[in-house]
């Protein structure tokens, strides 16, 4: 069966319903009830659980608090690097940004202008540089993190479909991570800027971040912006490895960098795995930006 004829059924499922039907389950605390779904997840995705915080399932309330489930200390260190790798996941694409083109799957791409919501001025600053784009899958940790240390300048809220973010959809379906539902995170860093965007995706109940707290839902039809000035006072600045951000149930993170030599780990490959903390690219240049 071909990829686009495997996706088909999402074009024609109630997305938003089931997603928002998802988000509410998760939320519920439901007792033994919500203890005995955690368990068959669990089991179902291997979930390693000695790695967690809190390795009890009986003590989660929610399914949601499961999920976004701490590490121990010390279970990703960082690797030094100037840019590690922000998430658990597997790699879906990474490398150069042809003119305003990110790579998405054989025989498909999609701009920078539409990934990011649509700010043409705001894409221009990735024109020809790089992009790596991070698969989460259900068994995964869903916190996401810093890959280098940065300050917030903006965030916004784009909306959109819903589909699926697994390799299968991203194959079959054209310009998948510009159409889904997406919060674009855009950052000052040493190096200059870089956008981290988390995607939403079907049964994603919401994507939250740890200066805003949940951003969605509310689920509207126009996109929604935050400007965070450079404030001694009220400044939001992230070190590398700090947690950034969550998806209450799997997603995908896209990030894009500005133009310049940028070396990505070289044990990296589409469809491998990685795990949070290890390198991911050495940024050689420098520059005037002090942003930090």
């Amino acid at each position: 069966m071909s990829d686009r004829l495997a996706v088909l059924p999402q074009y024609l499922f109630p997305k938003q319903a089931l997603t928002a039907f998802a988000g509410w389950v998760a939320s519920r605390e439901r007792g033994w009830v919500t203890t005995e779904i955690i368990r068959r997840f669990v089991a179902k995705y291997q979930v390693n659980m000695d790695e967690a915080l809190d390795s009890d399932i009986a003590s989660y309330r929610s399914f949601n608090d499961f999920f976004t489930r701490a590490l121990k200390p010390g279970a990703r260190p960082l690797a030094a690097a100037d840019l590690v790798c922000p998430v658990d996941g597997a790699i879906s694409q990474f490398g150069a940004i042809e003119r305003d083109q990110i790579f998405q799957a054989k025989g498909h791409s999609y701009s920078t202008t539409a990934v990011v919501g649509g700010d043409a001025a705001l894409a221009a600053q990735f024109q020809d540089g790089s992009f790596a784009t991070l698969y989460l899958s259900p068994r995964d940790y869903h916190r996401i993190h810093m890959p280098c240390d940065g300050r917030l300048t903006r965030m916004i809220y784009v909306p959109g479909d819903l589909f699926s973010v697994n390799p299968v959809t991203a194959r079959g379906v054209p310009g998948l991570f510009a159409r889904n539902e997406r919060v674009v995170c855009v950052f000052e860093s040493a190096r200059g800027p870089f956008v981290l965007i988390l995607v939403g995706a079907t049964i994603v109940g919401s994507m939250a971040t740890v200066w805003h707290g949940v951003v969605n839902p509310p689920r509207g039809k126009d996109v929604r912006e935050w400007h965070y000035p450079d404030e001694p006072t009220s400044a939001i600045r992230l070190r590398q490895g700090e947690e950034m951000g969550r998806f209450l149930l799997g997603s995908t993170v896209v990030m894009l960098f500005p133009r310049g030599p940028l070396g990505f780990n070289t044990d990296w490959a589409p469809g491998g795995a990685v795990r949070l903390g290890e390198a991911m690219a050495q940024q050689p240049w420098k520059n005037s930006h002090s942003g930090l």
